[in-house]
């Protein structure tokens, strides 16, 4: 057990790593607890260090300090002399509240997440649903809107602790901290979103505490990141951390229990319904020059099609929102309908790619969902099948 003398001094550091020149009696507690030292009373009560009701001194910040400009921070020495700073990234520096979209329209779980976001407060959610389908961006649109300020970070495999929370790198011989985006939104009280959360699994042990709203430590400098408030976490994923078992996600993750409990809730997003998606393409085409209504609602029609025939079992593509963007935009830029299409086609393989092709011509020759779904049913079942039943 640490002396007296010695959690005295851990608690001094780690008070003064906060870089502040005042803290809150809320914030020594959590210090405390982090560090897992008791309640420094001795700290609470001893004049020298009250700046008023709650409010306290932090000691040991030399004019040096105090007075360097706002961009930088403490500088620090190794052992071996070399100097470290704290350096400013463009996340700290740049206006993290993002642009309004004006082609987006608001649907699914919009309101609710919009809601979470003007509340202020700690709210930690899970956001599941198909790729393309506006998770991410419903939830930087809700920031737009509430004028709160939005910090993206997509995982991958490879995304680490230090990716994530910040590391010390080397530049011109000068060891230099760099937060992560996730200390960023913390210290700014930001709303954090981290996308394809799935992606990176065996890298997420660091966040236990960060999804808690507590203060987390950064191992690597010792120092307490008190979370101003404000600060919210929003994960998105096409899974619900179980893995994808159709295959269609490959590389996503079984998260840990215990990481997925620490999200107050699961928000599945599905896809727009063809009232709203058709606005969608709607403003899309108008924005690039080639406002069609008819060309709208055929290509939501296409879509409705294939997406209730790849729930049934039928397919193994679906056409996405954002693909059929892809579509409106590559229409902007050839002026050809059936080029837009078929260019936005190619990532598929040949024969979901000539299916697609085909059901769009008997929309084009002005089938609705439901002819072509009750055509598709009473067509007989040939010997060699294929998935696709168009």
């Amino acid at each position: 057990m640490a002396s007296r003398s010695e959690s005295r001094q851990k608690f001094l550091n780690a008070v003064i790593a906060l870089g502040k020149t005042e803290v809150t009696r809320p914030e020594v507690f959590a210090i405390a607890e982090n560090i897992g030292i008791p309640v420094p009373q001795w700290f609470l009560k001893e004049d020298e260090y009250r700046a008023g009701r709650g409010l306290y001194h932090v000691p040991q910040l030399s004019a040096k300090v105090l007075a360097m400009p706002a961009k930088e921070e403490p500088v620090m020495e190794t052992k071996s002399g070399h100097r470290i700073t704290n350096v400013t990234t463009d996340l700290e520096t740049e206006d993290l509240v993002p642009k309004a979209y004006p082609n987006y329209v608001p649907f699914g779980n919009f309101d609710d997440i919009l809601n979470i976001v003007k509340s202020n407060s700690f709210y930690p959610i899970f956001i599941t649903g198909q790729s393309g389908n506006g998770k991410t961006m419903s939830v930087e649109q809700a920031c737009a809107k509430a004028k709160r300020k939005f910090v993206c970070v997509s995982m991958t495999p490879d995304t680490d602790e230090s990716d994530l929370l910040g590391n010390y790198v080397l530049i011109n011989g000068q060891m230099e901290w760099r937060d992560g985006p996730v200390t960023v939104a913390a210290r700014q009280g930001a709303v954090l979103c981290i996308d394809e959360i799935d992606y990176g699994a065996n890298n997420l042990a660091s966040l236990q505490r960060v999804l808690e709203g507590k203060p987390f430590l950064l191992k690597k400098k010792n120092e307490l990141v008190v979370p101003a408030p404000g600060f919210t976490v929003v994960a998105t994923a096409n899974t619900k951390g179980k893995g994808s078992e159709d295959g269609r996600y490959m590389y996503t993750n079984v998260l840990n229990e215990a990481f997925l409990e620490r999200f107050i809730n699961t928000m599945e997003q599905d896809w727009p319904t063809t009232i709203i998606e058709r606005k969608i393409i709607k403003k899309e085409l108008a924005s690039v020059g080639r406002s069609d209504d008819e060309f709208a609602e055929k290509l939501v029609t296409w879509a409705d099609v294939i997406r209730k025939t790849f729930a049934e079992g039928g397919v193994d593509e679906v056409i996405s929102t954002r693909r059929l963007v892809h579509i409106t935009r590559t229409f902007g830029v050839f002026g050809n309908k059936m080029k837009a299409i078929e260019l936005c086609l190619n990532r598929f393989d040949i024969d979901t790619k000539t299916s697609f092709l085909d059901l769009y011509t008997k929309v084009d020759a002005g089938a609705n969902t439901e002819t072509i779904l009750a055509q598709t049913q009473e067509e007989p079942t040939p010997e060699t099948t294929t998935d696709i039943p168009f």
